[in-house]
């Protein structure tokens, strides 16, 4: 999260590294196979391919050593240390109280993605390509609807048991099931079949009309050990570590403060092409803290060592300790390669005083960002306006030939300004309180039916008060807030600011009880089911999903199915600029900020081979994964 203040998704946290990057990538479009042919009946399978990828432009090819962003003569060693809090980061709550990351139940424990091994793991510059772990070679049929892995036979789980493939059987026909997370089940409901064909080989079946990224998914998932829960229930919420066969294990745990992973150091995969640089440190440790301030504070003192910062006025104002003045500690701002993301308060459709655009545009039209900016944030932040900001997929200028082709058919389905410049939040005189904007706000909601009664109040037309509840279970972003609630209350919209503890704000956030609460989506360069899952009809309704809004357009629809279904870059991008258009037409959000970079800072004892990668999946992500302790740093560093 690249913002002074927000959430990431935490859907998000129950994904490893490789399967978040498959949600975002793509390979192919699914049709039927011919009535009658079953799976082990095919004979037009392509050749046997060591990585995956959306269209096939893979970089590195079959025999490459190792990813160019690592140092394959790393030391092993040490331990880096690095933060959770509801401040940002992958982690939206400051405590946890299970280390089972994939059912409903309870709020897992960061960094567990680490014990798990996948099919394929993906490299951090690409945007959406995996590259063969357990599975050496992937192949699939002509139609893109079966797919088979060939297992290595040295895959290990941490007891020493065989990583076979009636475990990734076991795993995919799990997540598919009530026990599963939503967000698993989603997905996966358009895999038709898993089958071991032998004890290495896997046969995956997809239905028609599946995501394009679908198979880059499943090759992502962590791998189950079906002997494991042969005794065990998958649904509960443990403190017990489940089996893993991924580099680390976990080794020891202080329930909601912290959690400790030990390198294993007889890892079976530690020298395939895709682990070596990596996994350098011997432990990586995560401590938990309920607020920013705590957080900044154990940094100084060296409690952990690195940190991304995401509140501007720390990063301003407060890297001036003893630490940072004889250069014990480090900073850097690093570009993002990665679309910036959705970040705003999104405003829940499902209650009927937000179901009016115009409303919903009225009550955004009082945040005024120019003025939070400069007066909070230092002017360090951009307003996102796009849900794509810094990629090509935004959508600028009026829509062009290959955008009006998908626009024309739904013409008397959508609003008329999508056929021309995208919608832009208005920039503010920097007031506070800028007038004119706000005049434009009581229009709307007149155009809208409501009205200001006697008492000041403002009135849908069925004479129902207009209340806006801004809903979080962390005080920090109030400051933020508060000048907002101030404009909605001037022009008659009676707000307020609930925080709540993150146990009720997880169970309100499920069932879609909140007005108005603040979220941010990572965005991948490639779209593709996750749209389904944020801005589709289908989970509108579905308890506990992504779709905070509640969107559920049928014209938005077609185009996420559009989005899905392109076979070249271009058509993706293309689609993706209409689908920015019409989610913009429809005032979904008040949207915030955001920053195309990472503000890091790091206690100066480590190695590293070079830049943060641009498709890392987080910064923190990638200084555990292919940094490394430097003796002689660390040395100086204790002086």
């Amino acid at each position: 999260m690249q913002t002074c203040d927000g959430r990431q998704d935490g859907n998000e946290n129950r994904l490893t590294r490789r399967s978040a990057l498959a949600m975002g990538a793509s390979l192919g479009v699914a049709t039927l196979l011919p009535p009658g042919l079953s799976s082990a009946q095919t004979s037009d399978f392509g050749p046997p391919s060591h990585g995956m990828s959306i269209f096939g432009d893979l970089k590195y090819p079959a025999d490459f050593p190792h990813f160019s962003y690592v140092n394959p003569k790393a030391p092993k060693g040490g331990e880096i240390a690095l933060q959770v809090s509801s401040a940002g980061g992958n982690q939206t709550f400051s405590t946890f109280d299970t280390l089972n990351m994939f059912s409903q139940k309870g709020n897992g424990a960061a960094g567990m993605g680490l014990i798990f091994d996948s099919l394929m793991s993906g490299s951090g510059d690409e945007a959406d390509s995996l590259y063969g772990l357990v599975a050496k070679t992937v192949q699939a049929s002509a139609d893109g609807l079966v797919y088979r892995f060939a297992l290595r036979p040295e895959a290990r789980f941490h007891d020493g048991s065989p990583l076979r493939a009636e475990d990734v059987v076991f795993t995919i026909e799990t997540l598919q099931g009530p026990k599963a997370h939503v967000t698993y089940r989603q997905v996966l409901r358009w895999v038709e079949s898993a089958k071991a064909l032998d004890p290495l080989t896997l046969e995956v079946r997809f239905k028609a009309g599946r995501s394009r990224e679908l198979p880059l998914f499943v090759a992502g998932l962590p791998i189950f050990s079906k002997a494991y829960y042969a005794t065990r229930d998958f649904e509960t919420a443990t403190l017990e570590s489940p089996l893993g066969s991924g580099g680390y294990k976990v080794e020891k745990l202080d329930q909601g403060r912290s959690i400790v992973f030990r390198r294993v150091a007889d890892y079976w995969g530690r020298d395939l092409p895709v682990a070596i640089g990596q996994g350098n440190f011997d432990r990586i440790r995560y401590e938990y803290f309920r607020d920013r301030e705590a957080a900044f504070q154990a940094f100084t003192a060296g409690a952990f060592s690195f940190r991304e910062e995401f509140t501007s006025v720390i990063w301003a104002t407060r890297y001036d300790f003893p630490a940072v003045k004889d250069g014990r500690v480090r900073r850097e701002v690093v570009p993002d390669g990665r679309p910036s993301g959705t970040q705003g308060w999104f405003i829940n459709t499902r209650r009927p005083q937000f179901r009016d655009p115009r409303v919903r545009e009225a009550i955004a039209l009082a945040f005024d960002f120019e003025w939070t900016n400069k007066n909070l944030m230092y002017g360090l932040y951009k307003r996102t306006n796009s849900y794509f900001e810094n990629s090509p997929l935004k959508a600028e200028g009026k829509p062009g030939p290959e955008e009006l082709a998908l626009l024309e058919p739904l013409r008397t389905k959508v609003p008329a300004e999508v056929f021309g410049e995208p919608f832009t939040a208005p920039i503010s005189d920097g007031t506070g309180q800028d007038r004119a904007i706000l005049r434009r706000a009581v229009q709307l909601l007149a155009e809208a039916g409501a009205k200001k009664g006697a008492d000041g109040q403002m009135r849908l037309a069925d004479g129902t008060p207009l209340t806006v509840e801004f809903l979080e279970d962390d005080p920090s972003l109030n400051k933020h807030t508060t000048g907002f609630v101030n404009n909605l209350r001037l022009i008659g919209i009676s707000a307020t600011i609930r925080v709540i503890d993150p146990a009720q704000f997880a169970r309100r956030r499920q069932e879609f009880d909140f007005d108005l609460v603040m979220q941010r989506y990572t965005m991948s360069l490639t779209p593709g089911e996750s749209l389904r899952q944020i801005f589709g009809s289908e989970t509108a309704k579905l308890m506990g999903s992504r779709n905070l809004s509640g969107v559920a357009d049928p014209a938005i629809d077609s185009i996420i199915e559009t989005i899905i279904a392109a076979k070249t870059r271009g058509e993706l991008t293309t689609a993706t600029r209409v689908l920015d258009r019409l989610l913009r037409a429809g005032r979904y959000w008040v949207s915030a900020w955001y920053g195309a970079e990472h503000k890091l800072a790091w206690w100066d004892r480590f190695g590293m081979p070079g830049p943060i990668p641009p498709m890392a999946g987080s910064a923190e992500g990638a200084a555990a994964s292919t940094w490394w302790i430097d003796a002689e740093k660390a040395k100086r560093n204790e002086k």
